[in-house]
């Protein structure tokens, strides 16, 4: 069965957009240090990216304008707006973030369901512990304010420690919930 993963780059005092919205503080590291690719190997179990309207316009606009970065896999933006402009593997949809992780279960050919963007989408499946997988890269500065990536909630979601790595300063901690 698929896994619904959340891999994203948090500041140090959790935010993943700075005041602005934007994300350029991710790659504000030490140039001359060694980087690490752990994109690609979790990209390769992914087939379903989930991202909300903002986040697409940011990747389109900004982070790869002319190039779609997730070839490979189906990626379903929701937005507001009408399901217009759907692509060959891009596609807009105007529905329940809920029902939209259901149906991609059933059609995912087994890989992952990767939660790319953005904090709207990220905190109603966190609020109801929907979650299998948290991935998250975080990167030492403190924003200030910005984006959060965690609001509040009703409930205690445990989780269990998978694995960490470090590179460049850089902390990937990766998570999954705990099914207690």
């Amino acid at each position: 069965m698929s896994k619904v993963i959340l891999y994203i780059a948090v500041s140090i005092d959790g935010y993943i957009a700075d005041d602005r919205g934007a994300v350029d503080w991710i790659s504000e590291q030490d140039e001359n240090a060694k980087m690490e690719d752990t994109f690609t190997p979790f990209f390769s179990g992914v087939d379903t990216v989930i991202m909300g309207r903002k986040t697409y316009n940011q990747i389109v606009t900004e982070l790869s304008p002319g190039q779609w970065s997730y070839e490979g896999a189906t990626t379903y933006v929701l937005t507001r707006h009408g399901e217009t402009d759907n692509a060959e593997n891009i596609r807009f949809k105007n529905m329940d973030v809920y029902r939209l992780i259901e149906a991609s279960k059933q059609e995912s050919e087994g890989k992952d369901i990767w939660i790319c963007g953005g904090a709207e989408v990220a905190r109603q499946l966190i609020s109801s512990n929907m979650i299998d997988t948290y991935h998250l890269a975080v990167i030492p500065v403190l924003l200030g304010n910005g984006i959060r990536l965690f609001g509040t909630t009703d409930r205690k979601i445990k989780l269990e420690m998978v694995g960490t790595k470090e590179y460049n300063g850089i902390i990937e901690m990766v998570y999954s919930r705990r099914n207690i």
